[in-house]
């Protein structure tokens, strides 16, 4: 079965200065929410997927790998201590049982299945339930990266397009850019991953073509090319680089920026923020119609 992206973790060490500067873009940001196991989010919703902004807020609570358990705590914590940005890509996840058992198949994991829940609220202050389950994956030529199913059980509770009208006219997530010494080193694993057989390879690298958005692999000198931007050190394994943002006017998204006082600079047809001002990742705004 072919996975879309359901969102993609960027983790900051100052979640209130990283909601502003999400602000500052033009997003709509969700209230701040707060996990049992010691990490705080916001999220950024579009129609069908959304950017989860995540930081490790009390770390006390955090529980340790252990076996077959993997801690989304812990991963974040590990990250967090040597750098800050992207670093979790989450599909579509229709069935958690069964990404399991296909993820154990193919070789990318064997771990258990995290199941939990949260309450949330809407816009006219009602409070829902919210439960997800998550089913892990692991790369290990990508060990700041995590890869992971999610699977809504509550989706009429989550998704509301009142939350999906940004200022800056973004309307989708075109894809995640990762960047890596040799990105055919992950053909393998990705293929497993989303579920798709067919992925484009050129000189650039690879790309799979999910359901919802593409996940890209780069090399640095690619990614150079590309964007006009310094590529991350990757000398620990791939890393998560990019995200690509759709929107119907890029004149508006340069308007939002001016008025959020945010440097950017065109390259390619591509407005695009440097890693240096949001908070480590790159964020690349395009026209819809450059996918």
């Amino acid at each position: 079965m072919s996975r879309g992206l359901d969102h993609i973790v960027h983790a900051v060490r100052d979640l209130d200065a990283a909601a502003d500067f999400y602000r500052r873009l033009g997003f709509t940001i969700g209230a701040r929410n707060r996990h049992p196991w010691g990490t705080h989010n916001h999220i950024v919703q579009l129609p069908g997927v959304y950017i989860e902004l995540l930081t490790v807020a009390e770390p006390e609570k955090i529980e340790p790998h252990n076996g077959r358990f993997f801690s989304f705590g812990a991963f974040h914590r590990d990250v967090l201590l040597h750098e800050q940005g992207l670093d979790m890509i989450l599909l579509d996840g229709r069935n958690a049982e069964a990404d399991a058992a296909a993820f154990r198949t193919a070789g990318i994991g064997d771990f258990e299945i995290f199941n939990f829940e949260r309450e949330g609220k809407q816009p006219d202050g009602r409070i829902v339930k919210l439960a997800f389950s998550l089913v892990y994956a692991r790369d290990p030529k990508a060990p700041d990266v995590g890869f992971v199913t999610c699977q809504h059980h509550f989706p009429e509770n989550f998704w509301n397009p009142a939350f999906q009208q940004h200022a800056n006219g973004v309307t989708d997530i075109a894809g995640a850019v990762m960047i890596a010494d040799n990105p055919s080193d992950h053909h393998i694993f990705l293929s497993a991953f989303t579920g798709e057989r067919d992925l484009q390879s050129t000189s650039t690298g690879i790309t799979v073509t999910t359901p919802r958005g593409d996940i890209q692999v780069m090399t640095p000198a690619s990614y150079t090319d590309h964007f006009d931007l310094a590529a991350p050190d990757v000398a620990r394994g791939a890393r998560l680089g990019a995200l690509r943002l759709t929107c119907p006017d890029l004149s508006v998204v340069e308007a939002c920026l001016s008025a959020g006082r945010v440097e950017a600079k065109h390259h390619m047809g591509r407005l695009i923020v440097p890693p240096s001002l949001a908070h480590g990742a790159a964020m690349i705004f395009e026209a819809a119609t450059a996918r």
